[in-house]
């Protein structure tokens, strides 16, 4: 019998139930192929969407009856207010970067780029591929498989000068994401109760893993040249810190990149005091008027822990990255990692990996390039006109956002409600500061879907500034 047939079925019943009482059985399968002339296997059909409607019930040996109407009542959750305790100081909400938006809002807070950015039809090609490959059915080893390894080493080795020994496939290791490296880092090289150096704004996400690390942050103001060299030799001496997380390239909020001098002080400095500086490249992939420059392409004695993602320019769907580390220190994260989620899909390392051996990628990227600067230009062209009250202290040679100054005095948390309302959706700064805020920031993006609504983004945001 066809879908009409079933459709007839189930609209003839539907029209007898309302009328019948909850609890009355329906008639048998016998009678309704008697009555519609239907065979059994499609009065049957009928019977499982009528269920799936929530409209029937079926009692096993008895028959298939009217549901009865359920009436929600109250649940009571309070015994969990005992069992959880005090909730954690920060991690107990999304970041507002993780908020979806309205469809028809203008979203500028997320944190990844829009799907006309991404590489859409080698991530295809790919996945279609490594589904039918052997990582299809079988696991990957613990640290990665080797290909990808080698692929990330490479990488890396090709920064490095004469005289510097490269970080190999070994010192390698494949993560489900870089988020997940922090928090095995942090844990498994700093430890609860222990200091850890970090640029003031950085990465929330850093923010998160260290406090749920138990680590004690240690914050050093950083702007779009990096930290002081000094502050960070004080900081070191003072608080007998053994690590320093950072962002040297195009940092996260602030799109600033460390100048060589300075990457080559902190570098000095750390070995001096035998620490870690752990290099957080998460936007290797995507510069605009500077290339990447990784502190680790210049370190050959396991001080720099490096960490660089695919997540970004490949596809969100794929969270594959790396960390390179050597010596006891990468074997301390391999443990760490391996506890946690044992490997990562060999599905989605096979479809990274055959993503950047592409001969398109490369040229995909040289094409990102051009887009992120035109997009960029094309947002701080509408903050100039529309919102000049936002201040832009400097403009990003790489990454995805623009780190706004507000006039002094503004309440953020109120623009940024005041902006939603009116359909423009933006990330409040304080959420970068690993201490309070030193000023009255947010951050918006410039590499999410509608660039074309970007002026109409900066005139709602200088509108709210205006009424203040």
């Amino acid at each position: 019998m066809s879908d009409d047939s079933t459709g007839r079925i189930v609209a003839g019943l539907r029209a007898w139930i309302a009328t019948a009482r909850p609890g009355t059985r329906l008639p048998s399968n016998r009678a309704l192929v008697a009555e519609y002339g239907a065979s059994p296997v499609t009065v049957q059909k009928a019977m499982r969407q009528l269920i799936g409607f929530g409209l029937a019930e079926s009692r096993p040996g008895v028959g298939t009856f009217v549901r009865a109407a359920r009436t929600p009542s109250p649940v009571d959750y309070g015994w969990q207010t005992t069992a959880l305790g005090a909730p954690p100081s920060l991690g107990a909400t999304l970041s507002s970067t993780q908020r979806t938006a309205a469809p028809d809002a203008i979203g500028l807070h997320m944190g990844y780029p829009s799907r006309e950015l991404l590489p859409e039809r080698l991530v295809r090609q790919a996945l279609a591929r490594a589904a039918r490959s052997d990582g299809a059915l079988r696991r990957s080893p613990a640290a990665g498989l080797p290909d990808l390894r080698a692929w990330f080493a490479a990488e890396l080795a090709s920064g490095a000068p004469a005289g510097v020994t490269p970080a190999g496939p070994r010192d390698t290791l494949v993560l489900s994401g870089s988020q997940s490296g922090l928090s095995s880092i942090f844990r498994a090289l700093v430890g609860p109760g222990q200091p850890m150096l970090i640029e003031s704004p950085s990465y929330w996400g850093a923010i998160l893993a260290a406090h749920q690390a138990g680590v004690t942050l240690v914050p050093l103001p950083s702007g779009a040249n990096g930290p002081d060299p000094l502050d960070v030799e004080r900081a070191f001496a003072r608080t007998g810190a053994r690590a320093f997380y950072a962002q040297p390239t195009f940092a996260n909020p602030t799109g600033g990149q460390w100048p060589a001098e300075t990457g080559l002080a902190v570098l000095e400095t750390v070995r001096r005091h035998g620490a870690f500086l752990i290099e957080d490249d998460w936007a290797h992939d995507l510069a605009i008027d500077a290339d990447p420059r990784p502190l680790a392409a210049l370190d050959d004695d396991g001080h720099v822990i490096y960490l660089r993602s695919l997540t970004k320019s490949v596809s969100p769907a794929l969270r594959v990255a790396a960390v390179v580390a050597r010596g006891p220190a990468r074997d301390r994260i391999l443990a760490d990692r391996a506890a946690e989620s044992m490997y990562v899909s060999a599905v989605l390392q096979s479809a990274a990996l055959d993503v950047v051996a592409q001969p398109g990628w490369r040229t995909h990227l040289r094409g990102l390039r051009d887009q992120l600067r035109g997009r960029r230009d094309l947002l701080l062209a509408s903050l100039r006109e529309h919102a000049p009250a936002a201040h832009v202290e400097s403009v990003p040679s790489g990454g995805l956002n623009l780190w706004l100054r507000l006039p002094e005095g503004t309440e953020v948390g109120q623009v940024v409600r005041d902006c939603e309302s009116r359909g423009l959706i933006i990330a409040p700064g304080s959420e970068w500061f690993p201490a309070e805020p030193s000023g009255p920031y947010v951050r918006v993006n410039y590499g999410g879907d509608d660039p074309d609504r970007f002026p109409e983004a900066a005139a709602i945001l200088g509108g709210v500034l205006a009424a203040r």
